[in-house]
């Protein structure tokens, strides 16, 4: 591992949490997915840190075709000590430790998770089979780390993924493409929408776009790559989402614009989470495994795509 693979702005640093700033909302987050080469299987974690708040939002899931959703979602664990990104609570224990900065982390997850038939149960009545769930995952570059644009602290990192996810007595071999990354600043999910996807292509392709947006109105902030099978990663400066939206506003289909590449998107299952600032505003987090198409070059891939989804207020 060199410097010359760390993007010009960061460092190995950068890796580990920050300092925050004053405000409330600040938020310190790593997501790790994966997505078999198949699209029939999936997962991903997230950490939050939201140290203004003395909390710590978790969340890690299983996914697939034909399999119910099995996910973890806690948002009233203890924050970790200082520095660290182990966590501890009732029922859960986890872990995320960069053992080489940008080039391999490893990650483990040991808990009970809910089991359910239909994901729009997470935007209501909990009601599923608790099951033990575990993951014991390592994540490894594969290709070259992306810094957002200015605007944000953030980068992407495509990713090869190994190791195992346990579902109560199934025990689930995983090597397959994932993508990590790593932000830190205010977030407002209340506020702000957008779609981000990631994910690679039968040729070796990776992907990564993210269109924002106020309202219905997009935001003229276009982070996203291409990187290609040469493992050459470029930017881009236009990215844009075109969700057809079914039942509770899970997307059927979207269409996403990364540069020059254009993909049909198809969600194959669902991870959604239903975010509350605590004081009336609520989002709807969609996030799903999902196969892309090129139908400019006859390309398909797998990866993970998430729409942020503010809710209306309430009728007084």
């Amino acid at each position: 591992m060199t410097d010359a693979t760390i993007p010009s702005g960061l460092s190995a640093a950068d890796e580990r949490p920050h300092e925050p700033d004053a405000e409330t909302w600040w938020n310190e987050s790593w997501y790790f997915d994966f997505a078999t080469a198949d699209g029939s299987l999936g997962g991903y974690v997230r950490l939050g840190l939201y140290p203004n708040q003395d909390m710590v939002w978790y969340w890690a899931c299983l996914v697939g075709e034909g399999r119910p959703l099995v996910i973890v979602v806690d948002h009233e664990i203890a924050p970790p000590r200082p520095g660290a990104l182990e966590l501890r609570g009732d029922g859960l224990w986890a872990d995320h430790t960069v053992e080489v900065p940008f080039d391999h982390v490893t990650l483990g997850c040991e808990a009970f998770a809910l089991a359910l038939d239909d994901p729009r149960a997470m935007y209501g009545d909990l009601r599923g089979d608790r099951v033990p769930f575990g993951l014991d995952l390592e994540w490894d570059t594969a290709g070259s780390a992306y810094l957002y644009p200015p605007g944000a602290t953030r980068y992407e990192v495509p990713c090869r993924v190994h190791g195992e996810a346990l579902v109560g007595d199934e025990r689930i071999e995983i090597d397959c493409i994932g993508q990590r990354d790593h932000s830190w600043g205010v977030r407002d999910w209340w506020t702000l929408g957008w779609t981000w996807t990631a994910g690679g292509l039968d040729d070796g392709t990776r992907f990564h776009g993210t269109a924002v947006r106020v309202g219905d109105d997009p935001v003229p902030y276009h982070p996203g790559y291409v990187q290609g099978p040469d493992g050459a990663l470029a930017g881009v400066d236009h990215t844009a989402s075109h969700p057809e939206l079914g039942s509770d506003g899970l997307p059927t289909a979207d269409t996403v614009e990364i540069g020059d590449l254009r993909l049909t998107v198809q969600p194959v299952a669902f991870a959604p989470v239903l975010l509350d600032d605590g004081a009336g505003r609520l989002a709807r987090f969609p996030r799903a495994l999902c196969r892309f198409g090129d139908p400019a070059t006859g390309r398909t891939g797998v990866g993970w795509t998430e729409w942020n989804q503010p809710q209306p207020p309430a009728a007084p």
